[in-house]
């Protein structure tokens, strides 16, 4: 049975990176060893939006946002004939990876990393350190 993995993308060169180590991986691993789901989640605009705008239009706003971010690591894994499947989420950027993970029961998280220090993480957060307390599978970090 193929392993599973959630690669979490936002079009930053980080995450481009982790897409290059899974083109890595899965070329060493030979084909059919890995089961690929990219994945960008969006943040949700404030609830008030929709006074401005229609719904339709945050949700064509979503859809043209994930597309963007994901259009590089769609366009490296073809070019790498890797097959994979495509979501686009919103919601909170942590728990929407975690619960996409779970959903399409994956094995591991693999995602890039910006480096910041551990002052800032402790200061302000991050996705990254937020995925991995979340996360009930491991999580590989690329830097």
């Amino acid at each position: 049975m193929p392993q599973r993995l959630l690669l979490p993308v936002d079009g930053s060169p980080h995450a481009e990176r982790a897409v290059e180590h899974v083109v890595g991986r899965i070329r060493n691993a030979g084909p059919g060893a890995c089961e690929v789901h990219l994945v960008n989640v969006q943040p949700q605009l404030p609830g008030g939006i929709t006074s401005f705008v229609s719904r339709e239009q945050v949700a064509g706003f979503h859809r043209d946002e994930s597309a963007k971010a994901l259009a590089g690591a769609r366009a490296r894994l073809d070019a790498a004939g890797i097959a994979y499947q495509a979501h686009a989420e919103v919601g909170p950027l942590a728990e929407t990876i975690v619960a996409v993970a779970d959903r399409m029961q994956c094995d591991e998280i693999v995602m890039g990393t910006r480096g910041r220090t551990a002052l800032a993480d402790l200061l302000i957060g991050s996705t990254v350190t937020r995925v991995v307390h979340l996360s009930k599978v491991p999580v590989l970090l690329v830097k």
